[in-house]
């Protein structure tokens, strides 16, 4: 019996932290800037539970119907509350008001539950040994939910999926507790069939979740939807309109396959092609395989070393029919080596060093992005190129974000490496920037490989000329410790919708 209402307690705290979980990290895939979005969704939620359990005090009769209703509220509002979040950004313009609404509802009750079930357990323990139990489960639940989020619960269920799952879980110790305290409910059978009710309704949910995610996601994306997919790290969404393929990483748009040659033509070749020599390359991110299909074009290179964090990325460009083909096949290249890590772990742990580097990370839209534009980052960098090696960085927009992209390279500058800035218009992203660095000067190349569709000898030296409206201005080096282009690109892209 006890074993019974402490491993309760241990289930309570766990649907607890999964909701918070789930909630903050759906704020950040939607609206960016997770270290945001995760304090304010985590300090929201901790002061609902302290209203929750505020208010516990004022609820003296009926303890154990109470503690049963407020199971089956958490778990049918916390299990459909990833799906309501997804419907809400899709379809209304109030997701933000929605999402806190939502957190603030759950802790209350979540901070109503502890209290309540204590207050039940009272007179069966000392005062003393309640709590130390209590609250040993407690922590011993969030500890399980903490590893379950991000190792099990994303990945392999999605957050739809998942939510409802540990509403489940809510609304099965619901049904558990009319048994356990049966003695002590007047109308046990009408919360057992309440507690039948909202497990049959979130069993629903799970048959239609993939339902609700389609609905949400053909409201987001303006063509068809080939491929859904969520990973540990993002949400993976491809769309086609004709033969024009487009792949979202978080609901940000990488790449039009109409005009990615421009881009990915324009990232590699400008540096490669000042490297005749070069033979082993290193690319970070772009687990596309984009960038890797432009730099096997040289008949020199010996081997390709890409690092990007997400297996799932990687598997996808290397097996799915069209995405190999517009690939070129690059991720299963005898030539190719791929390995999944985080690439500013991976640098700190590797010996290797090469001839050149392809730094192809989505755009600095949160601080954990933002780490991989640091002077840290950078300098860390600078120990795995060869002294006569450079390396080129994607920048984002010097049009659209002009503050961010001269911010990139004044951090170059600060890493101390000599830099040449450049710029691609790519029609699907309008004009995009690069940086290239070194610890020497850059020098055009005289030559570039065949079968180019955009990038030419006659067309390259342009390409470093910047029109009056995206020449440099001010701009304070991007550091681990303070993430300056975090901010500069916030307020940068803010401007294009106000």
């Amino acid at each position: 019996m006890a074993l019974a209402l402490f491993l309760s307690v241990l289930l309570i705290a766990a649907c607890g932290l999964i909701y918070e979980l789930i909630a903050g990290t759906l704020a950040s895939y939607l609206l960016g800037d997770s270290i945001l979005q995760f304090s304010t969704v985590i300090g929201s939620y901790l002061f609902a539970m302290g209203i929750g359990s505020w208010l516990s005090r004022f609820i003296r009769k009926g303890l154990v119907t109470r503690f049963i209703t407020i199971e089956l509220m958490v778990g049918l509002i916390g299990g459909f509350s990833s799906s309501i979040l997804f419907l809400a950004f899709a379809y209304t313009q109030a997701f933000q008001l929605i999402l806190y609404l939502l957190v603030v509802l759950v802790g209350i009750l979540v901070g109503l539950e502890i209290p309540l079930l204590m207050r039940i357990l009272e007179g069966r323990f000392q005062f003393s040994d309640l709590v130390s139990h209590v609250l040993t489960f407690d922590y011993l639940g969030a500890l399980g939910a903490s590893l379950l989020f991000p190792l099990v619960l994303v990945p392999k269920l999605g957050l739809v999926r998942g939510a409802i799952l540990f509403g489940m879980v809510n609304a099965a110790v619901a049904l558990w507790s009319t048994w356990l305290f049966r003695e002590q409910l007047p109308r046990h059978n009408g919360l057992r069939a309440a507690a039948l009710v909202v497990l049959a309704a979130l069993t629903g949910g799970l048959f239609v979740a993939d339902r609700v995610m389609a609905a949400a996601d053909d409201n987001l994306y303006a063509d068809e939807i080939i491929l859904s997919k969520q990973t540990r790290y993002q949400r993976i969404v491809l769309t086609r309109w004709k033969d024009d393929v487009r792949l979202f990483l978080s609901s940000h748009l990488q790449f039009a396959s109409h005009d990615e040659y421009r881009y990915h033509e324009g990232l590699v070749h400008p540096v490669l092609a000042a490297l005749p020599g070069a033979k082993r390359v290193l690319v970070l991110g772009g687990g596309d395989g984009l960038a890797a299909r432009e730099i096997l074009k040289y008949p020199n290179i010996e081997q390709v070393t890409l690092v990007d964090l997400d297996p799932e990325m990687t598997q996808l460009f290397a097996t799915h029919s069209y995405l190999k083909q517009l690939n070129g096949g690059s991720l299963t290249d005898k030539r190719m080596r791929v390995i999944n890590a985080d690439a500013f772990v991976w640098l700190d742990q590797s010996k290797e060093v090469f001839d050149a580097a392809i730094i192809d990370f989505p755009d600095p839209t949160n601080f954990s992005l933002g780490k991989l534009y640091t002077t840290a980052f950078y300098r860390l960098l600078g120990k795995h190129i060869a002294d006569s090696g450079f390396f080129v960085v994607q920048s984002t927009s010097p049009l659209f974000a002009r503050q961010s992209f001269w911010c990139i390279a004044e951090t170059l500058k600060a890493a101390k490496y000599q830099i040449k800035p450049y710029h691609v218009y790519v029609p699907s992203f309008g004009e995009w920037g690069f940086v290239i660095a070194g610890r020497h000067a850059y020098e055009f190349p005289s030559v570039l490989p065949a079968g180019l569709r955009f990038l030419s000898l006659t067309n390259l030296s342009t390409l470093f000329d910047f029109p009056l409206d995206m020449q440099s201005i001010p701009a304070e080096p991007n550091r681990l410790n303070d993430q300056s282009l975090v901010r500069y690109y916030e307020e940068d892209w803010k401007k294009l919708t106000h």
